[in-house]
């Protein structure tokens, strides 16, 4: 658990792959409003990591959208694209540790040999004990054993997973050579002082995994809290692959009400005609933990379409 006597400093971690979306600005409001209500910090940081799927511009439009919306971040901006060498240096203290080994497996082999876990395939640890011969290593992988993970989540309650039924030994450095999401974010919050990863629920799953890795690095455990996801008609989760409309900054009161409303926050009617600053200290006066939905997802209807 982190600890309380700390400055509370949160985060909103985007990847710039495309314009932010009505399910980003849910992560982002609701992570905002959690920091500025407890008197703290919110950064940002992209999550830069995977070159072939980013959007050349994507990065600055993001901020742009934030700022636009009055959500100004503390501190500068964090790239994890400048980030390699924290990343790398992780790595090595693992393989010191003797917690990570190299894997020849491929993606197909590893699909073929595998049973179903909760988000994906179990890796078999074919690998674990050293490459069969002829064989190169493609990823790094570490070792979960029979590690199982439990923390209280801010919203979802308390959470168990058995890290080597659900997930397996799991990769830190990928074929391609890139760092794993996993890896990046747990030196990364331990790096700014996270005290608190207000994120979606889509996550959650991976919260378990770099849960494990800040135990073997030494590093704190920040706390959790995990929103509920917005659901188009078809229950798919608002992003680039289910063609989530860009957010309109134009108008973005009726943005932002929405997001509130989404996040159960109720606000009143005539809080459309407050200029953006009288918004926010309404917003931040008024956050409530205990009316945000305790559910995974949610469905909703044409965000960001003005319904008069």
């Amino acid at each position: 658990m982190a600890d309380s006597s700390k400055t509370y400093r949160g985060r909103f971690a985007p990847s710039p792959t495309g314009p932010l979306h009505f399910g980003s600005m849910v992560a982002a409001v609701g992570g905002f409003l959690q920091a500025k209500s407890h008197g703290g910090e919110w950064r940002v940081r992209m999550e830069d990591l995977d070159p072939p799927r980013e959007v050349p511009g994507a990065a600055d439009d993001i901020l742009r959208t934030l700022e636009a919306c009055g959500l100004h971040w503390d501190g500068a901006v964090m790239y994890q694209s400048r980030r390699h060498k924290a990343y790398a240096a992780a790595l090595k203290t693992l393989d010191r540790l003797d917690a990570i080994y190299p894997c020849a497996c491929s993606r197909r082999e590893i699909a073929d040999s595998s049973m179903k876990g909760i988000d994906g395939p179990v890796y078999p640890g074919t690998c674990r004990k050293g490459i069969a011969a002829g064989r190169e290593a493609r990823a790094w992988r570490v070792k979960v054993g029979g590690a199982a993970v439990e923390f209280d989540d801010g919203l979802q309650g308390r959470q168990r997973r058995d890290l080597a039924a659900d997930f397996g030994d799991f990769v830190l450095r990928r074929a391609d050579g890139l760092f794993a999401y996993q890896l990046a974010v747990v030196v990364d919050d331990a790096e700014q002082g996270i005290t608190e990863v207000v994120r979606g629920a889509d996550l959650i799953e991976s919260t378990p995994r770099q849960i494990h890795l800040q135990r073997l690095l030494n590093l704190p455990t920040p706390d959790y809290l995990h929103l509920p996801v917005a659901l188009n008609a078809r229950g798919e989760k608002f992003s680039k692959q289910t063609f989530a409309a860009p957010v309109d900054v134009e108008r973005p009161w009726q943005l932002l009400i929405q997001v509130l409303q989404f996040l159960g926050q109720a606000p009143p009617v005539d809080l459309a005609e407050a200029n953006i600053g009288d918004f926010w200290r309404w917003a931040i006066a008024h956050w409530r933990l205990d009316r945000i939905p305790r559910v995974m997802g949610v469905v909703v209807e044409t965000p960001g379409v003005d319904s008069a």
